[in-house]
Parts: C-alpha cells; sequence; structure tokens
C-alpha cells in the first residue's frame, strides 16, 4: 500500500477515534465511529486476497448495521425526552437498542460471530487495531450510558460471552482465531462489572490492550499465523518465544503477572455487589481460556519440531519494534507490584 494512503488512514482511525471519546453529541459520536470504520477497509482488503476482500465485506455489513442502532437509539430517546446529549440516555428502550448495537461492534456473545472471520482474513497488524483501537470508541460509550443500562442483561452477555470465547477457542489451530476468542473472553470481563464499577472496565480495557499489543506485535515479528509455525519459533528466536511465555500467562491471568490484577478487582467488587455466583462463573469460565494460553505457550517453548533442519538465528532486526516489544512485555509481566499506585489513579 502507498504510504501516503496508510498514513490518510491511520490519520482518520485517530480522529474518528478523538471524535467519539470526546463528542457529548450522538451524532458526532456517530460520525466518529463511521470514520473509524471507513478507515479500517482499506487496511483489511490491502492484501487484494479473496479472504481479506471478504473480510472487509463482513466486516463494513456489520458496522453499518451497528451504526444504524447506535442512530436509531439517540433518535428514539430524542423523540422521548427532546435530548441528544450522551449521558442523558434514559429511554428503556433506547437502552436496549444501545446495548445490542454496542455489542455488535464490539463482538459481545451473540452478536459475536463475525470478529473470528474478519480477523483471519487480515494481517497481524490490521488484526492489532481491530481488538484495540476500534474498541476503545464503543467502549468509551458504553462507559459514558453506563448508569442507563440494564445490569440484568449485561450480567448475561459477559458471562456468555466469557463461555462461548473460552469454548470456541480450544479447538482453533489458527493463531489469528485463537486470539479473537480471547478477546470476545476478555470483553465479558469488561462487560460484567460495567454498572457497578465503569472505571475498572476502563482499566481492564487498558491492560488487556497493552498485552494483546505486545501478543500481536511479538507474533508479527516472529512471523508466525498457526500453531504449526509456532513449533518452529523457538530455533529461530529462542529469547522472544520464552519471554512470549510470560506474556501468555500474563494474558490469561495467572498471578504474579499483570493479567491478574484486573480479574483480582473485578471479583473483589462484585463480591462487594452481592454478585459471589456471577463472581464464580466468570472465574471458571476463565479456566477455558488459559487452557488455549498453555497451548500456544507449549507450542512456543516446550514442542520442537519433529525435524533436524537448521535455521538461521535473526541477527538483524527492526530496532524501533524490538524496542517496543521489550518495553509493551516488561508492563505485561510486571505492573502487579504498583497496582496501590493504580489504585490511587482509579
Amino acid at each position: 500500500m502507498n504510504p501516503q494512503a496508510k498514513m490518510i488512514f491511520t490519520a482518520s482511525l485517530l480522529l474518528g477515534t478523538t471524535i467519539t471519546i470526546t463528542s457529548n453529541h450522538w451524532v458526532m459520536a456517530w460520525t466518529g465511529l463511521e470514520i473509524n470504520t471507513l478507515a479500517i477497509l482499506p487496511l483489511i482488503s490491502k492484501s487484494h486476497h479473496p479472504r481479506a476482500i471478504e473480510a472487509a465485506t463482513k466486516y463494513f455489513l456489520v458496522q453499518a448495521a451497528a451504526s444504524t442502532l447506535v442512530l436509531f437509539s439517540s433518535m428514539t430517546n430524542a423523540w422521548h425526552t427532546g435530548q441528544w446529549d450522551i449521558t442523558q440516555l434514559t429511554h428503556p428502550t433506547s437502552c436496549m437498542i444501545l446495548t445490542a448495537a454496542i455489542s455488535i461492534k464490539l463482538g459481545l456473545v451473540p452478536f459475536h460471530f463475525w470478529f473470528p472471520e474478519v480477523l483471519q482474513g487480515t494481517s497481524l497488524t490490521t488484526g492489532l487495531l481491530l481488538s484495540t483501537v476500534l474498541k476503545f470508541p464503543p467502549i468509551t460509550l458504553l462507559f459514558m450510558t453506563s448508569q442507563a443500562l440494564n445490569p440484568t442483561l449485561l450480567t448475561i452477555l459477559a458471562i456468555l460471552s466469557a463461555a462461548i470465547g473460552g469454548w470456541m477457542g480450544l479447538n482453533q489451530t489458527q493463531i489469528r482465531k485463537i486470539l479473537a476468542y480471547s478477546s470476545i473472553s476478555h470483553l465479558g470481563w469488561m462487560t460484567i462489572i460495567l454498572v457497578y464499577n465503569p472505571k475498572l472496565t476502563l482499566l481492564n480495557f487498558y491492560l488487556y490492550a497493552l498485552m494483546t499489543s505486545t501478543v500481536f506485535l511479538t507474533l508479527n515479528s516472529m512471523k508466525v499465523l498457526k500453531l504449526s509455525t509456532l513449533m518452529t519459533s523457538w530455533t529461530k528466536m529462542p529469547s522472544l518465544s520464552a519471554i512470549s511465555l510470560l506474556t501468555l500467562m500474563s494474558l490469561a491471568g495467572l498471578p504474579p503477572l499483570t493479567g491478574f490484577l484486573p480479574k483480582w478487582l473485578i471479583i473483589q467488587e462484585l463480591t462487594m455487589q452481592e454478585m459471589a455466583p456471577s463472581a464464580m462463573i466468570i472465574s471458571l469460565l476463565s479456566l477455558l481460556g488459559l487452557f488455549f494460553y498453555l497451548r500456544l505457550a507449549y507450542c512456543a517453548t516446550i514442542t520442537l519440531p519433529p525435524h533436524t533442519t537448521n535455521h538461521m538465528k535473526q541477527w538483524h532486526t527492526n530496532k524501533p519494534v524490538s524496542m517496543l516489544i521489550a518495553v509493551l512485555t516488561t508492563l505485561s509481566i510486571m505492573l502487579l507490584p504498583i497496582s496501590p499506585m493504580i489504585f490511587a489513579i482509579i
């Protein structure tokens, strides 16, 4: 792709995200979401492969339907209350429609079917954008309207997302699909706490984006797309494969790594809200995700390929990307000890 075109699309992504997260009016928020959708489509379909074109088409149709529902929800609220302010969403029907619309945009169960297919049809760098940057505006809209949403509906969506995200990831051999189901499972954790403590939802999203960025960039530098090719990565980049083990364990939420922090806080908050059964169910469902993270880690670090082909170790690497991976990996592993400072911030 032309570098100038890529720069324009990337700038449009930043612009659309900024418009949505800083707007108070529903039409401006909708405009930002549309700019995001139109900016990411050329990046998804840039390889001109039939699967990439299919992924871009699916993404466009799903996001167009979700944007229509967002606009319809805000119009319905405006008809009944005369308010176009995002924080003044009070009509029950509008709240239900908005929950469905944002669920479609994020890929929450039962509107999750498009996300693994789209991620499988794109490159790892575009997949990183889809999993992190493009989820931020819808999460922000949920954060701003959290006081008006139905907690029972969100809890059901969250537990279903954690279950399906963990269950469907077990049988996958394509790494991008595994990461897509991982994203769906993490969205369940963000959704279940949204009504009770919205700041925890944002903290969870920030840490998830940090850890997922590390995993995507690591896999991209190792040029790995399938479990079978992941098995040969140890002979080429042993140090990066070893450190990716810790990053994957952090993404699974094991203590004493960074990923344990949001799960610990969410379980604590749910218990304080007298929702111990929900906390127990979603904790048990996260064990499904732990299995496929362990599977990835096992393939990356313990399994050796069943042949004796010699691989040249990569000595010439992209220095800025290597530095970025090093910083992100350190943060993905070692943030738990400074959790008191994080508590003070939030």
